[in-house]
């Protein structure tokens, strides 16, 4: 009796939405989405992992156990650019030696490789075709820059929403509907229709309002959960929040470029440092230069790459005279913690625009 694929990957944001689709209609397999977050998700990660790895390991551990537990069958992980490139082995034995039965899939880069990736498919579906595999790649990409350029909107906006709960309702909704498209122009007329109705969302947004920038490491940035939503806690505050890093700029965005983050970089650093690091600090240049009021940094407790350009933002920080706060996520971070830190981080922003303000008091 052939046994049924049933395939599974870690969570990230609202990618889990294309990630399906493609999955479905390349492999004809079932896809055992994993769980959405929880607190049991990092407890479980955490048991299972070794005490000083990063973060998004021990969520992704904990991702993998719960799909397990659901009846997957077949895992895939897509890491690269820094020690995360090393780890799918790693989490394949941490599974194995608790007693599961699966076939790992490890993508190790993080540019797209259409070859590379059709052949790894066709192990799994040795009936599928380039072209099909094309087509569906393409959906994919649709829905993921639909689901990017809707979140960037709600992002900027939603801090100065009237009537509470209007833009995530929107979103809810226009996510439920991206996930029964199955054609190019279904998911053109979703993006199309939501985004007028965003924009359509009354808000009380002021012309002078706080405008504050959030870099650092990939996965914490994308993974709301991981960060403890820190980008809705920032916007409860009435700012407006603008993040570069989204899967359609890591992988389909010629802005993402090394030699051109280099050169935005430029002068704070000459080289490469790993992963997210020359990122972070030309997009905290491009946001002084954008006249910004402040920086959050976010980062995986022991992110080797975001630590070395930590010394490179605090200057920069004194160059344009432009705040920054950092945080490093860990399974040990405390909510609260993090909930009085922004909170002080606003205070202080907020007396500066007040005290920058032509209107104020001599």
């Amino acid at each position: 009796m052939q046994i049924e694929n049933k395939v599974t990957f870690p969570r990230l944001g609202n990618y889990h939405i294309p990630i399906s689709t493609f999955v479905e209609k390349t492999l004809n397999a079932k896809v055992c989405v994993s769980p959405a977050i929880t607190k049991r998700t990092i407890e479980l990660g955490t048991k299972h992992s070794p005490d000083f790895v990063c973060v998004p390991f021990k969520y992704n551990i904990g991702n993998y156990i719960e799909a397990l537990e659901n009846g997957a069958n077949i895992l895939i992980q897509a890491g690269g650019g820094c020690r995360f490139g090393y780890y799918g082995e790693v989490q394949e034995e941490i599974l194995k030696s608790l007693g599961y039965e699966f076939k790992f899939f490890n993508i190790n880069d993080r540019k797209f490789k259409p070859l590379r990736y059709y052949e790894l498919l066709k192990k799994i579906n040795s009936k599928l075709t380039f072209r099909k595999f094309m087509y569906y790649f393409y959906l994919i990409y649709k829905q993921i820059f639909a689901i990017d350029k809707i979140e960037d909107y709600i992002r900027k906006n939603i801090g100065f929403e009237i009537n509470k709960g209007d833009f995530e309702n929107v979103e809810k909704r226009f996510l439920v509907e991206l996930k029964k498209t199955e054609k190019i122009r279904d998911v053109n007329n979703i993006f199309t229709k939501y985004i007028t109705l965003l924009k359509k969302i009354p808000i009380n947004k002021p012309k002078n309002c706080l405008k504050v920038g959030i870099v650092g490491e990939l996965y914490v940035l994308i993974e709301p959960f991981s960060n403890y939503f820190i980008e809705k806690e920032m916007a409860s505050y009435g700012i407006e929040v603008q993040r570069y890093i989204n899967i359609s700029y890591l992988f389909f965005s010629r802005k993402h470029k090394k030699s051109r983050t280099l050169k935005l970089a430029k002068p704070y650093l000459q080289y490469d440092i790993g992963a997210d690091g020359v990122d972070s600090v030309a997009h905290s240049k491009e946001l002084a230069k954008k006249g910004f009021d402040g920086i959050i940094h976010i980062k995986p407790f022991g992110c080797m790459p975001e630590i070395n350009c930590m010394p490179i933002l605090q200057r920069l920080s004194q160059d344009y005279k432009i705040p920054i706060l950092y945080f490093s996520f860990d399974s040990q971070t405390s909510e609260t913690g993090v909930k009085t830190r922004l909170e002080a981080f606003y205070d202080m922003l907020s007396m500066r625009k007040n005290l920058n303000s032509p209107l104020a008091p001599l």
